[in-house]
């Protein structure tokens, strides 16, 4: 715990102007972003007296170790820089709103040649047009559902639309018209894209043009006697109008509006939005926060904005946008949203009439949200609390460990030996931490010098980064963890062994790829206060060696073995029996499990990717693209490998040179085994595999030769 007055900047050192500043934690990690028309009075208040703090802003000061700023010129541009560094840095302590779920929303894939009706989450793509978000997925399809009888648009997978473009015959929907099956030319693109616009007018809320014409259309055809289609087309009416009533009129001059409601207590609140448009609710949502200072509605009220609308541009922010309190000063934010916008945007509290009504609507919606909260997560706080005391009690540490990794080995039969790291912090995955690693070192299946490995590679790289930034103190004549053996002076570092970096490349283990001091989350720069190992006493004993070998002494070492549940410590004969019932056993299996996992997923990956392999993948120079390439334009390896120079030369996209290497690979490959029917013992035709080196099982589905079946090994 630091005293905030040892990094206290001097007087007449704070600027007296607009700016955004960062507190950061001893390793250099940003904990906190803030923004503030004068950053010295602002960050005058951080350094009073602590009793006076708020209970969490102290935290928040006795974990910092500095405090730094940047000046700016106007407090949009404060507004702006504040809301880029919460998203870039993601400080534990900045007013961040959760949300236990993302949002799907009805998007129309305008950026298709034959545009798709389809539900999405996550983040919104460019040429695509949503309308939402809805609370479930299942009001989207119904939704969709009556609406298909009015406008056929696509709703088919890439895949569907292609099998029934090769078949020449449509799906389910296309048969029953609910699809106007595009994929078999029924309809032109051009006819098809006018389909999905008028269905885009629609779900926007012009709806009055297609009931008056649909209805105008079913008055026509009963006065030629076509009744047959006049009943279609009340059949339609009827579908729209049950469409347009599940989202009724709430306000009658067809605003486009956001409401944002605030309910909250001293520790928690929760926010509801209601999305209006053309005068009907057309979306909500909502987010809950834990009040990390005494911060003010207010102020929760601009933290809401900015997230809503940080990444939003043009018609995603609505006109008018209806808040219980204004931020202060609002002129900031209101220029912000305008700039947005691309036009002016009107941000006010609504004082009466059918605006106010409905804001009153959200409020109730918000409060009983944070009273749903509070009955899920209260205890949920506690356990977790009292789940991190039973494991500081149990392995006699000086403090709860608030950051715990967890080291799993997998493998299946000693082949493609891979081990992850997973990091819970307070209780809680934090799975953008998350590593894993290939084993490297040695060959074969061995859990024990595995985990060696592991934990030197991950701290190996933790020294390197403390003694980059000067953070590991060393004396004359005294070599570092880092020196090589035999030596001393100034350090020089190990080589490590490469590190899987989270995107499954391999990392150089370099410590140049380290980011300079701006804060951001490093691989391996933030150690744990507890390692957890997947095993009993000899992988511990292989964790706790690999620490010792590098001068670590500081961090608590532990494993859980499966079978009995029992916690191992490095230095005890006998292992530490925690009760069934015990919420810090009850942690500690979860992040057992979460590691076992996390490590069985890509083992699973780098296995189907070497089952998937063949002898092109050798062939240097040869992308994904141009294999396909081949393989469709020959049929199979073994035509490929028959073909003559001039003949691969035929395939687009390979010339002279590529076409000779492609034939002097495969001529040095070996056959591919020919593939067999497990049920039938029938040997198939190479012509008809999907891959060289495949068999079928038993459903006639081919599978890698030599994959293990559903009784292989594998942990």
């Amino acid at each position: 715990m630091a005293d905030p007055s040892s990094y206290r900047p001097k007087p007449g050192q704070i600027p007296d102007s607009p700016g955004v500043y960062r507190f950061r934690d001893e390793h250099r990690r940003v904990i906190y972003v803030g923004k503030a028309k004068s950053l010295r009075q602002r960050l005058a208040n951080y350094f009073q007296d602590l009793a006076g703090l708020h209970p969490r802003t102290r935290t928040m000061v006795t974990t910092a170790a500095s405090v730094e700023w940047t000046v700016v010129s106007t407090e949009v541009e404060a507004l702006q820089l504040e809301y880029s560094w919460i998203k870039e840095y993601d400080p534990r302590f900045n007013v961040k709103y959760r949300d236990d779920k993302s949002y799907p929303y009805l998007a129309v894939t305008m950026n298709e040649e034959f545009p798709r009706v389809q539900v999405m989450r996550g983040h919104k793509k460019k040429g695509v047009r949503y309308f939402g978000p809805y609370g479930h997925a299942w009001a989207i399809r119904d939704t969709v559902d009556l609406l298909l009888r009015v406008f056929p648009v696509r709703t088919c997978s890439a895949g569907v639309f292609k099998n029934a473009t090769r078949t020449g015959r449509p799906c389910l929907l296309g048969y029953i018209g609910k699809c106007s099956a595009p994929c078999v030319d029924r309809i032109s693109p051009e006819d098809h894209r006018d389909l999905a616009e008028d269905f885009c007018d629609f779900m926007a809320g012009r709806t009055g043009t297609y009931l008056r014409r649909l209805e105008k259309q079913m008055t026509e055809a009963a006065e030629e006697m076509e009744y047959e289609r006049a009943a279609r087309l009340r059949d339609d009416i009827e579908a729209l109008k049950k469409a347009m009533e599940k989202n009724a009129v709430v306000l009658a001059d067809a605003t486009d509006a956001d409401l944002i409601a605030v309910a909250e207590d001293e520790l928690e609140a929760a926010l509801q939005i209601f999305h209006v448009r053309g005068g009907r609710v057309r979306g909500q949502r909502g987010w809950v926060t834990d009040k990390v200072e005494d911060v003010t509605t207010a102020a929760l009220v601009e933290h809401a904005l900015q997230q809503l609308y940080g990444e939003e541009s043009g018609d995603a922010v609505p006109k008018e946008v209806l808040v219980p309190a204004l931020p202060e000063p609002v002129e900031p934010v209101q220029e912000w949203l305008t700039g947005r916008r691309g036009s002016n945007v009107s941000l006010r509290i609504p004082q009466r009439g059918d605006k106010k009504a409905l804001m009153e609507t959200v409020q109730r919606n918000a409060q009983q949200a944070l009273a749903l909260h509070k009955t899920k997560r209260a205890s949920d706080l506690t356990t977790r609390s009292r789940a991190l005391e039973e494991i500081a009690d149990a392995l006699d540490l000086d403090s709860a460990p608030l950051r715990i990794e967890c080291y799993d080995i997998s493998h299946l039969q000693g082949d493609d030996v891979v081990a992850s790291m997973v990091v819970f912090e307070d209780g809680l995955v934090r799975k953008s931490e998350y590593r894993r690693f290939q084993i490297k070192g040695f060959a074969g299946q061995d859990d024990v010098r595995s985990m060696h490995e592991v934990i030197t590679r991950r701290f190996r790289r933790y020294l390197a980064e403390k003694e980059r930034t000067g953070e590991w103190p060393e004396e004359d004549g005294t070599a570092s963890p880092l020196t090589a053996p035999g030596t001393a002076g100034p350090a020089t570092p190990l080589a490590a062994p490469p590190v899987a970096a989270p995107d499954g490349d391999a990392d150089d283990g370099q410590v140049n790829g380290f980011k300079d001091d701006d804060g951001r989350p490093r691989k391996f720069a933030y150690p744990p206060q507890l390692v957890v190992v997947d095993g009993g006493r000899p992988q511990v004993a292989a964790a706790k060696r690999a620490l010792d070998e590098l001068g670590i002494d500081d961090i608590a070492v532990c494993g859980l073995a499966k079978r009995l549940e029992e916690v191992w410590l490095p230095e005890d004969d006998d292992p530490v029996v925690l009760p069934r019932s015990s919420e810090g056993l009850y942690l500690l299996q979860r992040v057992r499990d979460e590691a076992h996992r996390f490590a069985i997923s890509y083992q699973r990956t780098k296995r189907a990717k070497r089952f998937r392999s063949g002898p092109l993948d050798d062939v240097p120079g040869l992308g994904e693209t141009r294999k396909q390439a081949l393989i469709k334009h020959f049929g199979s390896v073994k035509k490929l490998r028959s073909a003559t120079i001039e003949q691969i030369q035929e395939v687009p996209g390979i010339g002279r040179k590529t076409a000779e290497t492609i034939a002097a690979a495969l001529a040095q490959a070996a056959p591919a085994a020919p593939a067999v029917n497990t049920a039938t013992g029938e040997i198939m035709d190479d012509s008809e595999d999907e891959a060289p080196g495949t068999t079928a099982d038993a459903s006639g589905e081919p599978v890698a030769a030599g994959a293990p079946d559903d009784r292989g090994q594998e942990r």
